[in-house]
Parts: C-alpha cells; structure tokens; sequence
C-alpha cells in the first residue's frame, strides 16, 4: 500500500535549496510526501520513497507548476534556518 501526503509550508524569507542555482522567494510551498507501506509488521508502518516541493509558491498565483524532487533533510533545516532569522 502506497499514501500521499501533501502539506503546506511557509518561507517567511528566501530561500536556497542544492538542486537550484537561484533561491526560491518567500511564500506558502505545496510538499508532497510519498511513502509505501513496510509489510511483514505486526503494526502499520511506513517508509518514505519521494518529496517534492512544488514551485513556484502557491502564494504567487501562477497556473504553471512543477514538481522538484527534494531532500526532507533540506526542507527541514531551511525551515529550521527561515525560524531562527
């Protein structure tokens, strides 16, 4: 069994990420999570295939979007640094 998770997250500043040459601006980003399931448990759970961050921000109001294949690791200590700023 496969799930999607998909959140919001806010940047109040911007922000870099390894995969772009450019940072992405402040604004509200759509995260997508994939996880399968990990059978043979006792209990339910799962374990992360993908994350995507979709870009531009939702905040931006333009229609065309694309998905970025990014690191969990990375969007948390951007957050993380975006907090402490």
């Amino acid at each position: 069994m496969e799930r999607t998770t998909e959140t919001e997250i806010t940047f109040a500043r911007p922000f870099a990420l390894s995969s772009l040459m450019v940072p992405l601006e402040a604004g509200t980003y759509r995260l997508i999570v994939e996880e399968e399931e990990i059978e043979g448990l006792s209990f339910s759970a799962f374990r992360r295939t993908n994350t995507q961050l979709e870009i531009p921000a939702i905040t931006t109001g333009v229609g065309t979007r694309q998905r970025l294949r990014v690191s969990m690791q990375e969007i948390e200590a951007a957050l993380a640094k975006d907090a402490e700023l």
